[in-house]
This record gives C-alpha cells, sequence and structure tokens, in this order.
C-alpha cells in the first residue's frame, strides 16, 4: 500500500532534513519505491542532495497556493512519498488535510499517511508533538522520533505523564534516532554528497567511512523498529553489505 510519509518537528533545528536524507537512503539500500517531496522552500536542503530526484511542493493558507500540495497525493497513489516539512508549517499543512478531507480520500484511495516526528527533547518540541497526536488521533499514524544528535537524556521525557497516556493510547511507535559524527556530516554538508556517494567518497577515510555505515545501520535498524515499511526480509541487511545500485541521484526500486 502507498504512503505519505511527513518527515515533521515543525521547529527548525531538531534534525527533519538528516531523518528525511537517511530514509531516502533506507528506501534505495532496500530496493523500495519512493518518490522524494521538498516541502521547505526556505532551506530546501534535502532536494540539494538529490538535485535530479527531487519534485517540490508548498503548504499555504494562501488561496492562491493552496492547490500547490495536490501532486503529493497524486504521486502516492502510485508511490510511497516522503515529504521534508519546513518548520512552523502545522497550520498550513492541517488545513491542507481538512480542506481536502484528505484523511477521507486516503483511505478509499488505499494510501496510508504516516507523520515521522522528530523531536529534540525540547519542551516546545514536546507540546508541537501532543498537539499534532491529539488533531489527528488515529487518523494519522505519528512516529515519535527521539533525536540523539541533539538530546541525550530523555529521562524528562520518559517521565512525561501525558505524553506516556498520549502514546499508550495511540500506540505510537517511539524510535532514537543516533547522533551522525560531526566529521562526516561537514564533510557531507559542505560537498552536498548524499550517503550513496559517501559510501566511495575517498576523502571520508576508512574510519570515517566505518562511522557512516554504523550511523546508517543504527538509524536503519530504529525505522525497522516502527513497523511502517515493511521491507522483505531478505532486503534488510547493513547498508555497506549492498550492491548499491542506485546511482548518486537515482532511485532503483522494484517494491512498493
Amino acid at each position: 500500500m502507498a504512503a505519505i510519509h511527513f518527515i515533521d518537528g515543525e521547529k527548525g533545528g531538531v534534525g527533519k532534513s538528516l531523518f528525511a536524507r537517511v530514509m531516502v537512503q533506507y528506501c534505495i539500500d532496500n530496493k523500495l519505491l519512493y518518490e522524494l517531496v521538498e516541502a521547505d522552500q526556505s532551506n530546501p536542503d534535502v532536494g540539494a542532495f538529490y538535485p535530479d530526484n527531487h519534485k517540490t511542493a508548498v503548504f499555504s493558507e494562501s488561496e492562491r497556493k493552496a492547490y500547490e500540495a495536490d501532486e503529493i497525493f497524486d504521486l502516492a497513489l502510485e508511490n510511497s512519498v516522503i515529504v521534508n516539512l519546513p518548520a512552523q508549517v502545522y497550520p498550513a499543512v492541517t488545513d491542507w488535510i481538512e480542506r481536502n478531507q484528505i484523511l477521507e480520500i486516503s483511505g478509499k484511495n488505499k494510501v496510508k499517511i504516516h507523520k515521522w516526528f522528530v523531536c529534540s527533547g525540547g519542551y516546545d518540541s514536546l507540546q508541537l508533538f501532543m498537539q499534532s497526536l491529539e488533531r489527528f488521533e488515529k487518523k494519522i499514524k505519528h512516529i515519535f522520533v527521539r533525536n540523539f544528535g541533539l538530546c541525550d537524556d530523555w529521562k524528562h521525557i520518559d517521565e512525561n505523564e501525558e505524553l506516556k497516556d498520549l502514546i499508550k493510547t495511540y500506540k505510537v511507535p517511539v524510535i532514537d534516532f543516533p547522533k551522525f559524527s560531526y566529521r562526516e556530516r561537514n564533510i557531507l554538508d559542505a560537498k552536498r554528497i548524499n550517503f550513496s556517494e559517501a559510501k566511495n567518497y575517498k576523502d571520508l577515510g576508512i574510519l570515517g567511512k566505518q562511522r557512516l555505515h554504523r550511523f546508517l545501520k543504527q538509524a536503519f535498524e530504529e525505522i525497522e523498529k516502527a513497523k511502517i515499511w515493511n521491507p522483505p526480509a531478505a532486503s534488510i541487511t547493513p547498508p555497506s553489505e549492498k550492491a548499491d545500485s542506485a546511482n548518486s541521484n537515482g532511485k532503483v526500486a522494484t517494491k512498493k
């Protein structure tokens, strides 16, 4: 079944873009059909890593631009769509969903909607997650992504009774996004090198490539815990053990 995967977090700087890039690589390595949509117009950094393999969309409450995100649903009729959302877009996305009755027509067209909510551990980030969860209840599957690259102590989150109740009520998967070493991340960001290219990028060095491999392996294992993508078991192998059949900007996929 095709799906829309919103990479959300509402606030800026919580790690949405890096998580979106990892999810794209997850699809490439597992040969899963996908479309990438860059919806962050002010800082389209995910699209910059895949210049020949992404589409753009705009979520806006302006009546003149109200239809510019419609292609996302059209794409989802054929493939799973990964949407990198900008910060502070909750009102516009919610308006698009409710105005177009997306939740109603998604069921009729067998399109699932998922929201991967990347959290930095901050109070505002947590409140925005709970707001989204209560607004859409069980109509949109939320996945709570704890970004260990920005926060390594989640005790204050684990002890939040309101959050625990909501996660239990709505059966929200909780996954831990691992920290990506600063050196490798800075090199990839500066050169706009995606993860497919990075596997053979000599300037990373042997240990740098090993750290990259470890990061992707851990991140993929966490994505698997959410039980959302469901790739065939035979395809789930560590990133460096796969034959990288996708080129740096393209996608090779054989399964929805």
